[in-house]
């Protein structure tokens, strides 16, 4: 799952960006309303925890932009104004949950984990490969029954794997979305985690899902004896 916290607050963005990476999310931080509005509308996000005090731009012109653009993503308002009327025009203007600041990071948790249960199917949330099950939503991972214990990388890199199973994904591919960087031909980040999931997923399973394709990156899944 990706989430996108636009928050001005750099020490209170920091940690609730820390919260949540250990929970297994992939996380990207802006602290502006123009930025807020231009990252929601071009990438693929989850949920987005917007603030209301954005510079730049203000947070109710920044829901209002992204219901035009994404109507079915869920905006989890995080902020420090308690009025019930910035309440209610946040819920009018589309906002799906409204926290007031100081809060606690468990209920924030808890209030992003029932959006996104009802903002995916469950085909979203729960992604399936063989005996492999991968739940977006809870941040499970087993394969024949038996849990798999992940870091929060790997788990985002296994999840980018699966939502692309039996497609052939390049380390390009894989770096820009589970690291948000551009790819750079001199590391091997990509390789070493990919060691780290097929010790995870694969080892001790006679049928291998994490497939090396020569010349192009990885595949989860695909056809069984074919020459990788």
């Amino acid at each position: 799952m990706r989430i996108l916290i636009a928050e001005d607050d750099a020490a209170l963005a920091g940690f609730v960006c820390q919260g949540l990476q250990g929970e297994h999310y992939a996380v990207d931080v802006v602290e502006d309303g123009e930025q807020a509005r231009a990252m929601g509308s071009e990438f693929d996000y989850d949920l987005v925890i917007l603030d209301l005090n954005l510079p730049k731009l203000d947070g109710v012109s920044v829901l209002r932009h992204l219901r035009l653009k994404r109507p079915s993503l869920p905006v989890l308002v995080l902020t420090q104004r308690i009025k019930v009327e910035d309440r209610v025009l946040c819920l009018e203007t589309g906002a799906d949950d409204y926290l007031p600041k100081p809060f606690s990071f468990s209920e924030l948790s808890a209030r992003i984990r029932a959006l996104l249960r009802r903002s995916h199917l469950p085909s979203e949330s729960v992604l399936v490969v063989e005996d492999l099950k991968l739940d977006r939503v809870e941040h499970r991972a087993e394969r024949a029954g038996c849990r798999i214990d992940l870091t929060a990388k790997e788990f985002s890199l296994l999840e980018y794997l699966m939502r692309n199973a039996g497609r052939q994904v390049s380390r390009a591919m894989i770096i820009e979305h589970v690291w948000n960087l551009t790819f750079d031909t001199t590391t091997n980040v990509v390789d070493v985690y990919i060691n780290y999931l097929r010790r995870k997923v694969d080892d001790g399973h006679p049928r291998k899902l994490i497939h090396t394709v020569r010349g192009v990156g990885y595949e989860l899944g695909g056809e069984a004896g074919v020459p990788r």
